[in-house]
C-alpha cells in the first residue's frame, strides 16, 4: 500500500476532510488532494504531524511494505464497536418482533411437553404455540392459554376447547362473555344446559332472559317455568329442576340452582 492510500485511509477511518487535514496541518486543500492522488509527497515534519495525528509511525507511513499491526488494531476495534453495536440492534429488533419462544426438549406423542410463544407481532406459523401445554398469543395443545386458544382445556380472549375459558368460549364446558358450550356460563350462554345474563339452552337456561325446555329467571319461557319471586332458595331451584330432570348430574344441579338463586 502506498502512502496516498494510507493517508486516505487513515484519514477517512476518522471522518475527516481534506480540509480538515489541512487546517490541521497548516496547508492548503491542494496539497492534501495532491499528497492522496501520489502526485505530492509531504516533508518530514507534515509526516510527523500526520503519524501523530492518525496515531502511528511515520514507517508506517512512508513504507510500501510494512507492519501494519497498529493501524490495524485501531481498526479492528472501530470495526468490533461498529458490529457490537449492530449486533444490540438487531437483537433489540428480533426480541421487539419475536418476543420470547421456548421449546422443550421433552415430548409426548411426538408434541413438545411445553411450547410458549409470546410475540408482540406474529409473523407466521412459527409464531403459534404447539404443545401438550401451549401457552401464546395463539396456542393449541391439550392445556392452551392464549389470547387464541384450542385445547382439551382452553383459557384466552378467544377459546375453544372441551373446557374453555374467554371472552368467547366455545367448548364442552365453557366461560365467557359470549360462550357457547353444552355447559355455558356467561353474560351471553348458548348450550344445552347455561347460566347467564341472556340464556338460551336446548334443556335449560338459568338467567334474568331465560330461553329453554326448562327455564328458570326473571324473564323465562319455556315448558316448565320457574320465575323468580321474593326468597327463592338454592333449594327450591334444585327441587324444580330435580322434579322435571330427575337424572340430571348432581354438580350440575348444585352449578344451575346456584346461578338460578343468586343471579338477580
Amino acid at each position: 500500500m502506498e502512502f496516498s492510500e494510507k493517508l486516505t485511509l487513515q484519514r477517512k477511518r476518522r471522518g475527516l476532510s481534506q480540509e480538515q487535514i489541512a487546517d490541521r496541518l497548516g496547508v492548503t486543500r491542494q496539497s492534501v488532494s495532491k499528497w492522496e492522488s501520489g502526485a505530492a509527497v509531504p516533508e518530514l515534519g507534515k509526516l510527523i504531524a500526520l503519524s501523530e495525528l492518525f496515531g502511528v509511525s511515520v514507517d508506517y507511513l512512508v513504507k510500501n511494505t510494512w507492519d501494519e499491526e497498529r493501524p490495524r488494531q485501531e481498526g479492528d476495534r472501530e470495526d468490533a464497536a461498529a458490529q457490537t453495536r449492530m449486533e444490540r440492534q438487531v437483537a433489540e429488533l428480533h426480541r421487539m418482533f419475536r418476543g420470547y419462544r421456548y421449546t422443550s426438549a421433552a415430548r409426548v406423542f411426538g408434541l413438545p411437553l411445553v411450547s410458549i410463544r409470546l410475540c408482540r407481532r406474529m409473523m407466521g406459523r412459527d409464531d403459534v404455540a404447539r404443545g401438550i401445554i401451549a401457552i401464546g398469543n395463539a396456542a393449541v395443545g391439550v392445556v392452551a392459554i392464549g389470547a387464541f386458544s384450542v385445547g382439551l382445556f382452553g383459557l384466552g380472549a378467544f377459546s375453544a376447547g372441551l373446557a374453555a375459558v374467554g371472552a368467547l368460549a366455545v367448548g364442552g364446558v365453557s366461560f365467557g362473555a359470549l360462550s357457547v358450550g353444552i355447559v355455558a356460563v356467561g353474560s351471553c350462554a348458548v348450550g344445552v344446559w347455561t347460566c347467564g345474563v341472556a340464556s338460551a339452552a336446548k334443556e335449560i337456561a338459568v338467567g334474568v332472559a331465560a330461553f329453554a325446555e326448562t327455564a328458570v329467571g326473571k324473564d323465562a319461557e319455556g315448558a316448565h317455568v320457574l320465575l323468580w319471586g321474593d326468597g327463592l332458595t338454592k333449594a327450591q331451584v334444585e327441587e324444580f329442576l330435580l322434579r322435571h330432570h330427575p337424572g340430571l348430574w348432581k354438580p350440575l344441579v348444585h352449578l344451575l340452582s346456584f346461578f338460578g338463586a343468586n343471579i338477580r
